[in-house]
Order: structure tokens, then sequence, then C-alpha cells
């Protein structure tokens, strides 16, 4: 066995990792967890409190 066989695992190793995760990430069990973390940014924040110290230069 020399280097390029070990290259050749790899690569072959690589494509199959990436094909589980795509295969994890779009799942049809995960689709709604993922559109409602694609939706964090659109929701208001009411937990925040207000800033109402605007001028702090004083």
């Amino acid at each position: 066995m020399d280097i390029n066989d070990v290259r050749g695992l790899g690569s072959v190793f690589a494509l199959i990792a990436f094909m589980g995760i795509i295969w994890w990430a779009y799942g049809s069990s995960r689709k709604q967890r993922f559109k409602d973390d694609g939706d964090i940014p659109f929701r208001d924040n009411t937990e925040m409190p207000a800033d109402d110290d605007k001028d702090r230069s004083k």
C-alpha cells in the first residue's frame, strides 16, 4: 500500500462523510426544525429589555 492508496481511501471516506451530512441535513424529520431556525432573525424579540439609556455621553 503506497501513499496513493491512502489518498484514495481518504477521498472515499470524505465522500461518504459528505453524503451522510447531506442525508442528515435534508432528512424530512428535521425539516421543521431547520425552517424554525431559519426564521429566528425575523421574529419579534420581546424578551430583551428596551434600551432607554440612549444618551450615555453625559
